[in-house]
């Protein structure tokens, strides 16, 4: 887990596309809440994505060339912000920049596979595809549908059990607080 990189501990979950991350994540975070760890998720997306809809205000406003658009409500805010043209995608660490660490005890990446943090690594061996952790140092537990077939020194847990992959999570959390 790196400190460096954000003041409340980092981990992330890596996988191949299809591989069921979003869906792990559906179930491991109220297990989490539960567990009283109040969570923040960074998701990396690999394509354009967009958070609006063509007929809200902060769409048309966003279209008509505002670089920045903040919408605010009662409940929750959110930030829109255009990339200019050629500007690179954030990083993990920029990323982290704009997470509010007060209100949460961790957060859980999804995506970043390449980042120098903490991972679980979801593993379907049916999709037929190796091991990343056979290739980095940062993945420290393999959560998988076939525990059978994984062959790693590494923790193996299972993946339709998301209380077992929290435990794991919050047991790693307090093992390398400093």
């Amino acid at each position: 887990m790196s400190r460096s990189l954000f003041e409340k501990p980092v981990i992330g979950l890596c996988a191949y596309s299809g591989s069921g991350k979003t869906t792990l994540l559906e179930k491991l975070i109220p297990v989490l809440n539960l567990r009283n760890l109040n969570v923040a998720v960074i998701k990396h997306a690999h394509h354009l994505f967009d958070i609006d809809h063509p007929e809200k205000d902060s769409y048309k406003i966003r279209k008509a060339g505002a670089q920045q658009v903040l919408i605010s409500s009662q409940r929750r805010w959110a930030l829109i912000h255009e990339h200019a043209s050629g500007e690179a995608e954030l990083s993990l660490q920029e990323a982290l920049v704009h997470i509010d660490p007060k209100p949460i005890d961790f957060v859980i990446v999804e995506g970043f596979k390449t980042a120098p943090i903490s991972k679980i690594e979801i593993h379907r061996p049916a999709l037929g595809k190796p091991l990343m952790a056979s290739d980095d140092p940062y993945v420290i537990a393999i959560a998988t549908d076939q525990p059978i077939q994984v062959s790693t020194s590494l923790p193996v847990l299972t993946l339709n059990d998301p209380e077992q992959i929290a435990e794991f999570i919050e047991q790693h959390i307090k093992s390398n607080k400093k």
